[in-house]
């Protein structure tokens, strides 16, 4: 996009480390000028199923996301009005009754692993990222957050892991590495290429600021 907020999408597989390079970016922009949108707020509300049918749902593919709606979401937010994103309970698999106000700003930062798998989310973005992770450290680190964060057993996360999320992500995830213009190591510290990627988007913000004055 050539006008209004320069938008960044941020991919890569579950656990790869994406929610942390993208604090790291808030932090070298200032959060006074960023907007963080998950995509993972926006998985379909499944309230009308069962738990047991719930948990049955495979959350790597996706058709388990209401994209369509993330898609609506950040063209109001490129308008200039805010928007009240989904809440998603990972616990009972359902959205919460609470949302979350955005405001727009200056950056838009898109976090979640399939962000590049969909055409209309990049045709959105300025800048596309791939965050490149060994699947260890991400098995590791996503056992970590779900048992921790989200209540789940080891061994469910663990199943989960051999019987969705490595499929889905050779067949969704690692393909839309082909449409990242620039792609981070997860797996260590890679602050030299956040770096890089925060003085691009501060360059894009300089042209469109020399172009409206």
């Amino acid at each position: 996009m050539s006008a209004g907020p320069v938008i960044v999408g941020i991919a890569g597989g579950s656990g790869s480390g994406k929610s942390t390079i993208v604090a790291e970016l808030v932090d070298l922009l200032g959060l006074g000028i960023t907007t963080v949108i998950r995509h993972d707020w926006y998985y379909r509300d499944l309230s009308h199923l069962e738990l047991e049918d719930r948990t049955g749902v495979n959350f790597d593919h996706p058709s388990s996301l209401e994209t369509e709606l993330l898609v609506e979401h950040v063209m109001t937010l490129v308008s200039g009005k805010s928007v009240d994103a989904p809440f998603y309970d990972f616990s009972t698999h359902t959205r919460s009754s609470s949302t979350i106000q955005l405001e727009p700003s200056q950056v838009l930062i898109l976090d979640g692993i399939l962000t590049l798998a969909n055409e209309q989310l990049r045709e959105l973005m300025d800048i596309r990222v791939f965050v490149d992770t060994d699947v260890e450290k991400r098995l590791n680190r996503r056992l970590e957050r779900d048992s921790g964060e989200r209540g789940r057993s080891p061994a469910s996360v663990i199943q989960q892991f051999e019987s969705t999320v490595l499929p889905m992500h050779h067949k969704f995830v690692e393909p839309s590495r082909a449409y990242a213009e620039i792609t981070i190591s997860g797996g260590h510290q890679d602050s030299a290429t956040v770096k890089q990627l925060a003085f691009r988007v501060q360059e894009l913000l300089d042209e469109r600021s020399l172009s409206t004055s």
